[in-house]
């Protein structure tokens, strides 16, 4: 069984968006360190709303994760960044990543809001539209795992990675 969770957050001024991505790309990398880490995806959306999913051997793997580090350091800022934060968790017998459709479904139907200090209409409602990728769609691999390069031609075999990777 496979340990997916999946959060929005939607960041309530442009202002903190520098110290948003930040801690995001430190939190990204440190769960690409992390034991039990299987895979996972980031999006950014319009308006300043960003999705996460990811997915790990074990809760337990998950929460040794959000307790550590620059995800335990982000946390706290969160109640002041975000007038919009929910989450949901499920465990699937897949390992595959589900698609953003299915995270959005199971966030309105299973999740639910985290705290902010500033929240919108929406939730405060549990209500935000569907995901829509944007400019930002990306996933994350295990450190040990590298994602495959789209641009080598798929002939290429592992001497077209080597070939890339020495530089």
């Amino acid at each position: 069984m496979v340990f997916v969770s999946v959060t929005r957050l939607r960041i309530r001024s442009i202002f903190f968006l520098p110290q948003f991505m930040w801690y995001a790309i430190r939190s990204s990398r440190q769960a690409q360190r992390s034991a039990g880490f299987v895979g996972g995806r980031l999006m950014r959306e319009a308006r300043n709303a960003f999705w996460t999913m990811t997915a790990w051997d074990a809760d337990k793997a998950m929460d040794a994760f959000r307790t550590q580090g620059a995800h335990r350091d982000a946390m706290p800022k969160l109640l002041d960044w975000c007038d919009e934060a929910a989450l949901v968790h499920w465990t699937q017998e897949s390992r595959r990543l589900p698609s953003w459709q299915e995270a959005y479904e199971r966030m309105i139907k299973e999740g639910r809001p985290s705290k902010v200090r500033h929240p919108s209409a929406a939730h405060l409602a549990h209500e935000f539209p569907p995901p829509h990728p944007g400019r930002i769609d990306a996933p994350i691999a295990p450190a040990n795992q590298p994602l495959p390069n789209p641009h080598a031609p798929a002939s290429a075999g592992s001497r077209g990675r080597n070939r890339e990777s020495s530089g």
